[in-house]
Order: structure tokens, then sequence, then C-alpha cells
């Protein structure tokens, strides 16, 4: 996402033009992780407040972003992508394991990246949440990156014969609302229990969902 002001290109200090564009850009958001995420909240900070936050001017937050909004997709991107990322080596890690194990490395992964850090949590589960078309496109857009998660897995599963054969798009879609909600719902207080016990639930949800009752596993 690029700024209306040019930026110099010169090196300065040892450094390229793009490594200070770098430093500025994480600046700022890990300004907007700290504002957004905590207080006063993304609709509650200006430009100036971020700038202030990052240690920088507001010249130089023109020179990276166009506006607030901006920032605000970058940082759920950003959030994602780290919850993603921590998904991903987690199932590495877990290759061959039986279904109901690989079902609990995946969600205990997801569950200590995104709960690790309450300013996370705010960002993927509410202040993304009806900012404009634009952002609730891509908030969308990254749910399904879940739900094909969700789909390749069940889909691997049902291939190794574990899992009951079926069109799991749905199914998929309605699971992830569900760990989107009861984690959020955890995050606030609103669930007695542990994380643990969190985890363990939407494992067994997943493996109702993936082995319905009268469904065996066909003799090898």
């Amino acid at each position: 996402m690029t700024g209306r002001l040019k930026a110099p290109t010169r090196r300065y200090g040892g450094r390229s033009a793009e490594e200070r564009q770098a430093e500025r850009r994480r600046r700022f958001l890990d300004a907007a992780l700290e504002l957004f995420g905590g207080a006063p909240g993304y609709r509650g900070t200006t430009v100036a407040a971020l700038s202030q936050a990052a240690g920088l001017s507001t010249r130089q937050f023109y020179e990276e972003f166009r506006t607030l909004e901006d920032v605000l997709a970058a940082l759920h991107l950003q959030v994602n992508d780290w919850a993603e990322q921590a998904v991903l080596e987690a199932l590495a890690a877990a290759d061959g394991l039986p279904l109901a194990e690989r079902a609990g490395v995946l969600f205990r992964a997801y569950a200590r990246d995104v709960t690790s850090d309450p300013r996370r949590m705010r960002i993927t589960f509410v202040e993304i949440v009806g900012v404009s078309p634009r952002l609730e496109e891509q908030r969308l857009a990254r749910r399904a990156r879940w739900v094909d998660l969700i789909r390749a897995e069940a889909d691997a599963a049902v291939a190794r014969g574990e899992a009951a054969p079926r069109d799991y798009r749905l199914a998929a879609a309605a699971f992830i609302g569900s760990v989107n909600g009861l984690l959020h719902d955890w995050s606030a207080g609103w669930v007695a229990a542990s994380l643990d016990e969190v985890v363990d639930e939407l494992v067994r949800q997943l493996l109702g969902i993936l082995r319905p009752a009268g469904w065996r596993p066909a003799s090898g």
C-alpha cells in the first residue's frame, strides 16, 4: 500500500531507502497494534496520534500509507499471517499423526497464537468488523483461507480413510465461524473454561463433523 508522497532514495547511515522505509512501516504497524488493539481503538485513533506513538511525523505517515484504514488493513493481514505461519509449522511437525492428534495440534497452535496477545484478538475479531466494504472483503477473504485449510485437512483425512467422504465446503465454513466465536468469547471472559478445554471442545466438534454417527472407517 503506497502512500501519497515520494520517499527519498539515497542511503543514510549505511541504510538504503528501502531499509529505512521498512523500519518506518514496522514502527507504524507496531504503534497501530498498540492503539488499534488497545485504547483508544481504531475508530478513536488519529493520524497525528499514531505518528506520535510511532515516534515519526505525519509527513512520514503519508509516505507509507494513504489513510488509517490502510494501516488497519495491513495490520489485520499481519496478524493473520502470524497465526497461519504458526499453524503451518505445527502441522508440518505433526505429519503422520492420527487425525484426532493432528487436529489437536492444529487448534492448539492457532489458539496459542491468536490468544497470546489480547491486541491481536481485538484486531482480528473486533476492530476489523464493519469498517468498510473493502475491509469486509479482506476479512472474509482471510477467513476463506482458513476454510480452505480445514477443507484440505478434511480431504486428506478422507484419503487416509480417517473421515467420511463428502463435500466439506459448508461444514468447514460453519466450523471456522464456531472457532472464531468461541475464542472471541473466551478471550472476553464469557466462557468459564481453560484454553485447553476450549481447544478440546473444538477438536471434538471437528471430529464429530468428520466422523458422523454411524460412519465406520473402511477395513484395510
